[in-house]
């Protein structure tokens, strides 16, 4: 994992959003902006790491982890080992992004608790860009098996 230097690390806190997290605020460019003032480390994780690299070039967004094909998991792991910030802060929206952080030992806020907090405004995702979603996750659920015919 490596972690790239923004040149402004003032802050005590590592933040990571999951891509889903970073798809929810109205103005995902004016909240990154805005977690910079107070953040070391600031970025975005999912599990499709083309889907984060087309969501930060679409929004203008500089994300400070170079992803690689990895899981949310093991990303997370390889993020806290290489930040000595001492808080680290992981923005989810799913049940399972409170495990995936109370597990690998960050602390955890949804999208509304950090945009509440922050001031930040939610936004709702276009409808084509939340069934695109499903459609890809379904995807690659079944491509690659060996039952799958295609």
């Amino acid at each position: 994992m490596v972690v790239t230097s923004t040149g402004d690390e003032t802050g005590e806190v590592t933040l990571l959003y999951t891509l889903g997290a970073a798809r929810s605020f109205a103005d995902p460019s004016a909240v990154f902006a805005d977690a910079r003032r107070w953040s070391a480390h600031v970025g975005i994780v999912a599990n499709d790491t083309d889907a984060v690299g087309a969501f930060v070039r679409t929004h203008g967004i500089e994300n400070d982890y170079a992803l690689r094909d990895w899981d949310k998991w093991g990303t997370m792991v390889d993020i806290k080992e290489a930040t000595d910030t001492p808080r680290h802060v992981f923005v989810g929206t799913s049940r399972g992004d409170r495990r995936l952080a109370e597990n690998v030992g960050w602390e955890y806020l949804t999208a509304r608790e950090a945009a509440a907090k922050a001031g930040w405004e939610l936004g709702e995702p276009e409808p084509s860009e939340r069934a695109a979603g499903v459609v890809d996750r379904l995807r690659r659920l079944v491509t690659g098996r060996s039952w799958w015919p295609f």
